[in-house]
């Protein structure tokens, strides 16, 4: 009887150790997610926009209008909702959105789209609960029929200039955007004149955000013109100098500016540089 009994424990610890082995076996297999999922993390502004999406794939089906239904709320992606973050107060397409994270649904038809930003970021895929008094704001998109397929659904950041960028949606044959927007001008101008109270060295930097923006000429000429005596070898700001000129109409200016940097960048052998000053010279040139 006991080597009978210790037959059955002996078999039993064999079954459960066997069955832990399948099971571990099976949760350490990995394969390829049908919809991966990509986070996309760009330096927007004075802070950064993020979108985190599930991309599935075209697979040989009808996309819009079937797959995704015309006139129904999409989660837009696969998956949970795709998700948008915002570092700074911003406006979409002109309407006003405070920072934060947003579950970004949208509503497609064939020539329109709408973008809906919604704060319950609980809800995920399940539109079917999806609350009018969760909707944060609401925008048209602005829809183009795409030059090739897109297999796999894509966002992308396009246009990117300091204070604005284009968030755009593509998949098979149909591409969407919307504008995004921010005011960082009085923040910007408030953290110049603060640095410049306490330290020399952001002249230059405040400089180039004058000129890049259209702001204040004059200013900018001045900041640099200190930024060169602190730096007179530094060939870039006097290249930048010569710039503001160009915009100041002061070609003769501008040009002896320029002559001076390529001289310095020739020393250093920057070409890139040299390239620029010569076409800056030529420009300045025919402004006359």
């Amino acid at each position: 009887m006991k080597i009978k009994s210790l037959t059955r424990t002996l078999a039993l610890l064999l079954i459960v150790q066997f069955t832990s082995s399948l099971q571990m076996n099976a949760q350490a297999l990995k394969t390829p997610a049908p919809s991966p999922l990509q986070t996309i993390d760009q330096a927007f502004a004075l802070s950064n926009m993020k979108i985190e999406y599930s991309r599935p794939s075209v697979k040989g089906r009808v996309i819009f209008g079937d797959l995704v239904p015309f006139g129904k709320i999409w989660r837009t992606g696969a998956n949970s909702a795709t998700k948008i973050t915002f570092g700074d107060d911003v406006k979409v397409e002109g309407l006003a959105l405070k920072a934060g994270t947003y579950a970004m649904y949208t509503i497609p038809n064939k020539d329109s789209w709408e973008i809906l930003f919604y704060k319950d970021l609980t809800l995920g895929g399940n539109v079917a609960d999806y609350k009018a008094a969760d909707e944060v704001l609401r925008v048209k998109g602005k829809v183009a029929a795409s030059s090739s397929k897109v297999e796999t659904f894509t966002i992308n950041i396009t246009d990117m200039s300091a204070i604005s960028a284009n968030v755009e949606f593509a998949w098979d044959m149909t591409k969407v955007s919307f504008n995004v927007t921010t005011e960082i001008d009085e923040k910007v101008m408030k953290n110049i004149d603060a640095a410049l109270e306490k330290d020399s060295r952001p002249y230059f930097q405040a400089a180039n955000y004058y000129y890049e923006n259209n702001k204040d000429l004059t200013k900018a000429l001045a900041w640099v013109n200190t930024a060169i005596e602190q730096n007179p070898k530094a060939y870039w700001m006097s290249h930048l100098k010569a710039k503001i000129q160009v915009k100041m109409k002061d070609s003769k200016g501008a040009i002896e500016s320029a002559e001076k940097s390529m001289a310095l960048a020739k020393e250093d052998g920057n070409d890139d540089y040299v390239k620029l000053n010569e076409k800056l010279i030529k420009d300045a040139k025919g402004g006359k």
